[in-house]
């Protein structure tokens, strides 16, 4: 299966140069994997705005419940520069190419939610940790509809997994929407049902009433519906429950061609899926194998059994971040 390259702004610092305050430079196994299938567009903001390598440590300074970007040593107020820096940066790239963001964890510019907050510049300890960087700040306003991720999480098995899945079906439907032709974007939708049901089957709904066209809207028109209204799925994340019920209607296909034995075994895989016991993709192999042997052509097209490439799977789990 080809894949679409998605845009990937990532933070320097992640396994393209030794730009950390201390010299360092994070290594990432995801990053390093992501490399071969994705165009990734390293910036360092820190650096950009006149910071030297070493540097002096950043926070982010909560005063009059104002957060300001300041430097310690020498108490230098940069949040003006960054935010400066931030604009023009984000503005030179293009809203309709980038999919996503793989930002250093809680980094006082990069953080994406996870970032401290201080009462002092040189010492104290946080009074919360749930801020993003001033930089990742900027670029949720001007593209609010690109996933964001940080290299920390995808240490997790399931967050990894779905920051790709998101990048690359964003990646599918940008190509899609790049060509004035109705017919690719119900077969991109056609393709998608399961994954899209898997995120929330009201909006896979409303998504076929919009290719439906039965107001007989424009292509320009039926696009940027289908565009607004995709980039609402993106933002949800896949629930177990929702799982289990994509799961149990690709079943169905089987259902007269199955044993009893077989179909026992299905129920109990998805129990053991239920129970946390085994990732989704083991039920969703089994699924399309069946697909394959049975030859269910419909099936076999439908991109939640590959929805990235395969030699991006890494059975390496942190154990930590598990919920969403």
């Amino acid at each position: 299966m080809n894949f679409s390259r998605p845009n990937i702004v990532v933070s320097k610092c992640i396994e393209f140069d030794h730009c950390r305050y201390n010299g360092d430079m994070i290594h990432s196994s995801a990053v390093l994997d992501l490399k071969e299938f994705v165009n990734f567009i390293p910036v360092c903001p820190e650096v950009e705005i006149g910071l030297g390598v070493p540097r002096k440590t950043v926070r982010i300074v909560e005063i009059e419940n104002k957060r300001l970007l300041m430097q310690s040593g020498s108490e230098t107020d940069l949040t003006q520069k960054m935010y400066t820096f931030a604009d023009s940066f984000l503005n030179s790239l293009d809203n309709k190419t980038i999919d996503g963001f793989l930002l250093k964890t809680s980094s006082p510019s990069c953080g994406f939610k996870d970032s401290k907050v201080y009462k002092s510049v040189e010492k104290g300890s946080s009074v919360r940790k749930n801020s993003s960087g001033f930089f990742t700040e900027k670029a949720e306003d001007i593209f609010p509809d690109s996933i964001f991720e940080t290299e920390g999480r995808l240490e997790n098995f399931v967050l990894r997994e779905e920051f790709y899945t998101k990048i690359f079906i964003s990646a599918m439907l940008k190509e899609v929407l790049k060509r004035d032709n109705i017919r690719e974007l119900i077969e991109f939708h056609t393709k998608n049902k399961y994954l899209i049901m898997s995120y929330s089957s009201a909006h896979l709904k409303k998504l076929g009433n919009i290719t439906a066209n039965r107001e007989k809207k424009s292509v320009a028109e039926v696009y940027e519906a289908y565009r607004k209204e995709f980039c609402e799925v993106l933002k949800r994340n896949r629930r177990t429950g929702s799982n289990i019920n994509v799961l149990l209607h690709i079943s169905g296909y089987f259902s007269e061609k199955l044993k009893k034995e077989e179909k026992q075994f299905f129920l109990d895989k998805v129990e053991q899926y239920r129970n946390k016991m085994i990732p989704l993709s083991s039920v969703l192999s089994l699924l399309e194998s069946w697909a394959i042997r049975f030859d269910e052509e419909y099936l076999k097209t439908q991109t939640i059994f590959n929805p990235f490439p395969k030699q991006l799977i890494r059975v390496t789990d942190s154990g930590k971040g598990r919920e969403f």
